[in-house]
Formats: structure tokens, C-alpha cells, sequence
């Protein structure tokens, strides 16, 4: 008779020792073999504190530490991740090629987000088979405007072959090197059971890998948003390597950029391909997928039922409809993701098709007016967008209000009114806000030149800098916590 996942759990964990609370622990925050908890639902679960969670955990690490080899290497989320992998082995009775799952928990809700409408783009996907079935390494790289889809790309190729990945989200603070070569050396350690490698580099990670490679195989990595890497000028970015051993491939994406500000150099060598989604015919094709794109929304029930009351109200068929928001698209995805959605809402109730903004760009700024940005009366919803803007990382509500000195349940509903704007995270139990896209961002941040609202960046920085000064009081009052 096969033993179950938790009866495995069971056996090993009495095999090393662990106590009943500590078994339970491992129970319950490893219900399934590809399911996990985090510790703040075992906390819930258990009906416990944060303390003896991580007093429990602490001490079941260093029963495994023995027999799971490299456990005592990592820290934090990595620890529970290798534990976790090492357990599946186990329970499968020899080594797993793959992560628990193919991509980083880091990027889980992007790539399924990304990947819920995504349509066409064929074209791309034949010229990067092509190159990587024509070359035996090298570097791939789309480019594209904000909004042309090039984080559903990476996202759809990740998603259909499971490749290695990393996203550099600037609105999140993900888009340093060092945060890059953490999660490219845990995606590879897991995929190909690399053995003493937490100081390596990323070439020399990359040379262990292909001595790994069988005949046939490759190694591939997807990295997007290049441009909005946070590095200091003079190395690649992210510290990409000029060469590449056979088989390894980087497929990758950026915004454009004059030549003289060309941050990726490689050796003669090194096969190196571009393909800018702004040429004539690949905007030809683009089209064709815009097209399609709006016509997923005619069959979505959320939206359905409201497009076509707004199309009968101006007196159009639903193909003249998707042929004119094209063209005002200017072949730009993140505009459709906001526009087509805000007309099933009612927010374009009072607009003729001919009255819709032009591009990405002249949306922003039509919902910056329509919100009355520019009156006085807004003036804390402004204040509250610029700390999302100067603090640069995701932070709570409680703390936006505390800075913008409101109370927070009207904060909420600011936060409500710009919701399709910004990104919710979850970040240890605590609901975290942050700009959704970098497009909206740098409008954002243009905001600074105008005379109307740049008093209100010095206000904002001085409010920040007063918080952050109480803060570290308080702190240094608690004995370092809060």
C-alpha cells in the first residue's frame, strides 16, 4: 500500500526526532506534497504565536540538518523552500529536477495575471525558437514601449515552458542585482541540484548548469524589464555576462534606448538578437492581436453585458467598436487594460468612442482630470499618490495615512478610487500598496514639473522624513522593535 504525503510526513519526522508540536507544525504547513502554508495561516491554524512558530521551525531545521545537505546555507523562506524540496525527493524516492513549483512564489501572481487574456503574439514566439534552435547560447532581447505587452510575453513563455525568470519591478523595489542572483541561484540550485554554489556568481552558476545540460538540452532564462534595473552606471546590467557557455540562453526584455545609454555589451562570440515590437511589421501584426484582445472582453461576463449597453448607446456594432478603441489604442495592451474595463464601469457613460483618450499616455492624464487632480479640494488625494511615488516600495495603509496625517479609513477609499493603478500585495499578513505599472509611475513623477502640484513633493518628502524620524525614535524607545 503507497503511504499518503502526511504519513510520510509523519514517519520522517519521528525518524528525526521531532517532538508532536513540532510534527504537527510541519503537518499542517505542508498539508500536500505541492501545497505549503505560510506561517502566519499555521499561526491561525494552530491558534499559536509568531514566536513559537519560529521557535518550532528553527528547531526542526536543525533535526533535518544532518541528512538534508546545504540546509544550513540558506535563511529565511529559502530554508523552508530547500527543507521542502528535500522532503519531496524523499517522499518520491529520488531527486526532482524541477522546483516545488516552476517559478518563484515571488512571481506567481504576475505571470497568472499576465496570463488570463493573453492572445497572439506568435510572431514572437517563432523568431525566439529560431534563434535558439539556429544558435548553440546566446541573448534574445525584446523591445517595446510601456503597454506593448512585453511582461505578458515573458510571462506566457514562462508560464508554457517553465523557464527560469525574474521580473525587475521598480513600483516594488525588485529590480536590484543582488535580488536577481539570490533568486536565479535558487531556481537553478533546485532545478539541477547544484551542490556548494551560495557564493558563486551568475557565470560561474551558468558554467555548472551547462556541464549539467544533457545532449538536446538548454538552459533558458527569461528576465524582464531591464530598464528598470536599479544599478550603478559601468557593469551590464544585472551583471549579465559577456559570454555564455554552450546552451544557455537569456531571453530578455526592455523599453528602448538611445545607443550611447546601451547597458548589455557582449563578446564578438556571443549570438545576440533584437526584435523591436515598434517596427512597421511587427506593428502590423500587433494590431491583428490588439484587435483580438478587445474581443476577449465582449466574451468576458464581467464586462459583456456592460460593453454592449455602452456600444447600443452610441449606436455602433461591436466590430466598429473594436476597430476605432484599436486605433486609439496606438497598439498599446496596458491602455486596453484600462480603458475596456473603465467603459464597463460606467466611467465613459458621458463620452462619444470619438471622446476616448489617444494612447496610454493621454489616458492617464483624461483620469488625472476626470478625478479633479488639479483642484485644491484633491489635494490629499494627490499627496497620498506622491507617497506612493517617493517611497518607492509596497507600504500598508496605516502608514500612508499616518504620513498624509488622515485618518486611514479615508485613505481607504482614496486607495479604492485608484485601485486599477495599483499593485495589493500581501507582504507577512499586511495588505501593501504600490504603483501597478512603471508607465504610471514616470507620469506620476513628471507631476513634479508642474507648478500646481510641485509644493506638494516638498510637503510630501517632509512628511516622509518626519514619519521616518518618529519612526526610528519609537524604535530606538522599544529596544529596536516596534
Amino acid at each position: 500500500m503507497t503511504m499518503s504525503w502526511q504519513e510520510f510526513l509523519k514517519d520522517i519526522s519521528s525518524k528525526h526526532g521531532l517532538s508532536l508540536d513540532e510534527t504537527k507544525t510541519l503537518l499542517v504547513r505542508l498539508p500536500e506534497e505541492d501545497k505549503t502554508l505560510s506561517e502566519k495561516e499555521v499561526i491561525e491554524e494552530l491558534h499559536i504565536t509568531v514566536s513559537t512558530v519560529g521557535a518550532r521551525m528553527t528547531s526542526i531545521y536543525a533535526k533535518f540538518q544532518k541528512s538534508c545537505t546545504g540546509l544550513d546555507k540558506w535563511e529565511g523562506l529559502g530554508k523552508f523552500r530547500f527543507l521542502h524540496n528535500f522532503l519531496r525527493e524523499q517522499f518520491q524516492g529520488g531527486l526532482s529536477p524541477l522546483l516545488l513549483s516552476p517559478y518563484p512564489d515571488d512571481f506567481k501572481s504576475i505571470i497568472k495575471d499576465k496570463n488570463e487574456k493573453f492572445v497572439g503574439r506568435q510572431f514572437v514566439f517563432d523568431k525566439i525558437d529560431k534563434f535558439i534552435s539556429k544558435e548553440t547560447k546566446g541573448y534574445f532581447t525584446v523591445i517595446g514601449d510601456a503597454g506593448m505587452g512585453k511582461t505578458a510575453l515573458a510571462a506566457k513563455l514562462i508560464f508554457d515552458h517553465e523557464y527560469p525568470c525574474y521580473f525587475n519591478i521598480r513600483a516594488e523595489g525588485r529590480n536590484r542585482p543582488d535580488q536577481f542572483l539570490t533568486s536565479i541561484r535558487e531556481q537553478l540550485i533546485a532545478r539541477y541540484q547544484l551542490q556548494n554554489v551560495a557564493m558563486d556568481d551568475l557565470p560561474t552558476l551558468l558554467e555548472k548548469v551547462s556541464q549539467k545540460l544533457t545532449t538536446g538540452k538548454s538552459l533558458i532564462i527569461v528576465v524582464d524589464a531591464l530598464d528598470e534595473v536599479e544599478q550603478e552606471p559601468g557593469d551590464n546590467l544585472l551583471y549579465l555576462p559577456t559570454t555564455l557557455p554552450d546552451g544557455v540562453y537569456f531571453v530578455l526584455t526592455r523599453r528602448p534606448y538611445i545607443l550611447k545609454k546601451k547597458r548589455l555589451l557582449v563578446s564578438p562570440g556571443v549570438p545576440y538578437q533584437e526584435l523591436d515590437l515598434r517596427d512597421e511589421e511587427y506593428m502590423k501584426l500587433s494590431q491583428i492581436d490588439i484587435k483580438d484582445y478587445i474581443r476577449l472582453f465582449f466574451q468576458d461576463p464581467e464586462h459583456q453585458g456592460n460593453l454592449q449597453k455602452w456600444i447600443q448607446k452610441c449606436n455602433i456594432t461591436e466590430e466598429v467598436f473594436v476597430e476605432l478603441v484599436a486605433v486609439k489604442s496606438q497598439n498599446n495592451f496596458m491602455y486596453l487594460r484600462y480603458v475596456l474595463p473603465a467603459i464597463a464601469r460606467g466611467k465613459y457613460d458621458d463620452l462619444e468612442l470619438r471622446e476616448l483618450p489617444d494612447g496610454l499616455e493621454e489616458y492617464y492624464q483624461k483620469h488625472w482630470e476626470r478625478m479633479g487632480m488639479e483642484k485644491e479640494p484633491q489635494k490629499m488625494m494627490v499627496i497620498m499618490l506622491f507617497i506612493l511615488v517617493e517611497i518607492g516600495t509596497p507600504i500598508p495603509c496605516e502608514m500612508i495615512a499616518k504620513i498624509a496625517e488622515q485618518d486611514e479609513a479615508e485613505v481607504g477609499k482614496v486607495l479604492d478610487e485608484w485601485f486599477e493603478y495599483l499593485t495589493v500585495l500581501d507582504i507577512q499578513g499586511e495588505i501593501c500598496y504600490s504603483i501597478y505599472h512603471a508607465s504610471f509611475l514616470d507620469f506620476l513623477q513628471r507631476k513634479r514639473e508642474l507648478k500646481a502640484t510641485r509644493k506638494l513633493f516638498d510637503e510630501v518628502n517632509g512628511r516622509i522624513v518626519d514619519y521616518l524620524r518618529k519612526f526610528r525614535q519609537r524604535r530606538k524607545e522599544n529596544g529596536g522593535s516596534i
